[in-house]
């Protein structure tokens, strides 16, 4: 990458950091906070499902705006807006229908944030680069969950939300200051990269009707519920079922930061691949496979062990594995809609945000109703995972279709 370019992966990058240590403080914080405030697991398990709600609605509105207004303004009100409510978050606490508006008001940003990035992306990022561009983004969201996951048992659960609300406000200030469109396809040339529009209009039907569209919902989907089941309910687990300490659960930061150095991996070794003798979309389902099948079977293996290292290193496989998603499926929206991958973006975030918002009262609902039993929430996890792999393998593409 050009020194231009890296900046501007770079300044994304931690963007995404931000958001994802701001979603990943809840799950760790929800312990502490139900303790205080006398909350049930239903009541925990609906608070950890108001973000994905406002996420969902702003998705395809993000896209939209920042085709329109540009991805940098877009990207510049998120992070302020969701830095906000995250450091005033000790402030909500004490009311739980504020709290919960408040949730979803971050879900609301924070879904502003990847759709602004795809659009930076998709004008700023060569096509053979573009694995590497996905997999720092995506690595930078793990080491953000990595951050949060190791300081975060240190602190009192207020402190978890004014240390991580504030940092992203000194983002703010560096990106205002540091960031530059960037327009450059060679280091002599300064243009825009302009992707060859079709001859027809796109309607948002073209958006849905495209079989190799949807192979990309579906994997994308089955990726989040995976990701929602690790992040949300792991530390629980092992909290609850495990006996691992408050301070302890720090350990769980380890599983990120492998799949941080993965996801880099597995970027260079995509685009390797491409400027080598594979195609596209042989490396895309490549690397989509590994993102999902391994992953779902570390999940049914995961739920029969009772060994507390085993346990770590098998999640931290998962989340090395899980990481190859960055070059397959979530880059394959700049081969297949390089005019419109912010929208195409948006639509399978949208899908991909679903299983956030029942998972939740989906797996309390499960463990209470089978006796304190988890196998039921890893199969169902692990199944997706497969259906999602065979699904997109099948029908996905690599060549533009809108």
């Amino acid at each position: 990458m050009l020194i231009s370019t890296s900046k501007t992966v770079a300044l994304c990058s931690f963007s995404n950091l931000i958001n994802a240590a701001d979603r990943a403080i809840m799950p760790l914080a929800v312990l502490q906070m139900g303790s205080e405030f006398k909350w049930d697991m239903h009541a925990q398990g609906w608070l950890l499902s108001a973000f994905p709600i406002g996420y969902l609605s702003s998705q395809v509105i993000g896209a939209k705006f920042s085709k329109k207004f540009g991805g940098k303004n877009v990207l510049t009100f998120a992070v302020l807006f969701w830095s906000m409510l995250t450091f005033l978050t000790p402030l909500f606490a004490y009311s739980y229908s504020t709290l919960i508006t408040s949730r979803i008001l971050l879900g609301i940003a924070e879904g502003l944030g990847l759709p602004a990035v795809v659009q930076i992306f998709s004008t700023c990022v060569l096509a053979d680069e573009r694995s590497r561009a996905f997999g720092y983004l995506v690595a930078f969201g793990s080491i953000g969950q990595t951050l949060a996951a190791f300081i975060c048992p240190h602190l009192s659960w207020r402190w978890m939300f004014l240390l991580f609300g504030s940092s992203g406000f000194i983002w703010v200030v560096v990106w205002i200051f540091s960031f530059k469109e960037i327009r450059i396809i060679t280091e002599d040339d300064d243009f825009i990269i302009i992707p060859p529009k079709l001859t027809t209009r796109t309607r948002w039907y073209d958006y849905f009707r495209h079989s190799q569209l949807w192979s990309i919902y579906l994997a994308h989907f089955s990726m989040s519920w995976t990701s929602n089941i690790i992040t949300n309910w792991v530390p629980f687990y092992l909290a609850k079922y495990l006996g691992v300490s408050a301070t302890a659960l720090s350990f769980t930061a380890v599983p990120y930061v492998i799949n941080s150095f993965a996801g880099i991996l597995a970027g260079h070794l995509a685009d390797s691949l491409i400027m080598g003798n594979w195609t596209v979309l042989s490396v895309r389902r490549l690397m989509t496979a590994l993102g999902l099948v391994v992953p779902g079977l570390c999940l049914i293996l995961f739920i029969s062990l009772d060994n507390l290292v085993l346990a770590f290193t098998v999640i931290s496989i998962c989340m090395a594995f899980l990481a190859c998603n960055s070059c397959g499926h979530l880059a394959n929206h700049l081969d297949v809609a390089p005019n419109s991958s912010a929208i195409t973006f948006g639509i399978s975030n949208t899908i991909a945000t679903v299983p956030g918002i029942f998972i939740g009262p989906l797996t309390a609902e499960l463990v209470v109703k089978s006796g304190g039993r988890w196998l039921p929430v890893f199969m169902i996890a692990a199944l997706v995972n497969f259906v999602g792999s065979i699904i997109y393998y099948s029908h996905s593409g690599s060549s533009q279709i809108i």
